[in-house]
């Protein structure tokens, strides 16, 4: 028997230096892993919206928010209920999915298959919901966990979780939770490199032909290597929750501490 293996040829590697620009009139701020510190979302919230009142001339600001909203710190409830309600007059916020809510996502499906969630943050993100997984009702039982998880998960919740999208790009700009795939063109890239890819993403040098925004692989402070910005500064164990902001072809942070 044979196997095929479909392999994509790559675009040409894009000539000339890294420059990278939004659309005129145009500022957004990408927010790294929130994982569940709320008390920090709202702190960077408010930076933000003093941040844009300096800048004239700005016909669209964007908040991106680039997945890993739940699991770690206590709050994923508070986080998630914020972000499903989300409103700041003159903002629009963009959606992203992290490879955390898909684990969650996965568990309320299939908690046999998706046990991994528990050993990377998922416990606390039950307790933030009101399930704690030693008490008398649940006794370390995934099912009854997991059943517990969709009978007090709102339903807002449900669909802001199902309704995430992928990545999101806004002139030379390509926003995606952990990255892409060095030598795939960009309509090829697969959604579950761009929810968990690590090192072959953030070791490369390749352009891309786009600046990737990204989180997922932690970083003592943002990083801007040229083909790519990464802004998961560890906010749940860090107390430091990081955001971009980008404008024309400037680049520069806002951070809670």
């Amino acid at each position: 028997m044979t196997f095929w293996r479909k392999i994509w040829k790559s675009d040409p590697e894009p000539e000339g230096p890294m420059n990278w620009n939004l659309p005129d009139g145009a500022l957004v701020y990408a927010i790294g892993d929130v994982h569940g510190r709320y008390d920090l979302l709202q702190a960077l919230l408010a930076q933000i919206d003093e941040d844009r009142t300096a800048h004239w001339g700005v016909e669209d600001t964007y908040v991106v928010f680039l997945g890993d909203y739940v699991d770690r710190g206590f709050q994923s409830f508070d986080v998630i209920e914020h972000l499903a309600t989300f409103e700041m007059p003159g903002i629009t916020p963009i959606f992203l999915r992290g490879n955390h809510e898909e684990l969650m996502l996965q568990f309320m499906e299939d908690p046999v298959e998706a046990q991994l969630w528990l050993s990377v943050g998922g416990p606390s993100t039950l307790v933030s919901y009101g399930i704690d997984l030693q008490s008398e009702d649940v006794a370390g039982d995934i099912l009854v966990a997991s059943d517990l998880l969709i009978h007090k998960m709102p339903d807002h919740h449900v669909r802001f979780l199902k309704n995430l999208q992928t990545s999101w790009r806004l002139g030379d700009y390509f926003f995606v939770h952990a990255g892409l795939r060095p030598g795939v063109p960009l309509k090829a890239q697969r959604s579950r490199d761009m929810t968990t890819i690590r090192q072959e993403f953030t070791s490369s040098s390749h352009n891309f032909g786009v600046c990737v925004v990204h989180g997922h692989t932690g970083v003592k402070k943002p990083e801007y290597t040229g083909n790519r910005i990464a802004v998961d500064t560890g906010a749940f164990a860090t107390g430091i929750l990081t955001a971009a902001v980008l404008e024309g072809g400037d680049v520069r942070f806002l951070a809670t501490t």
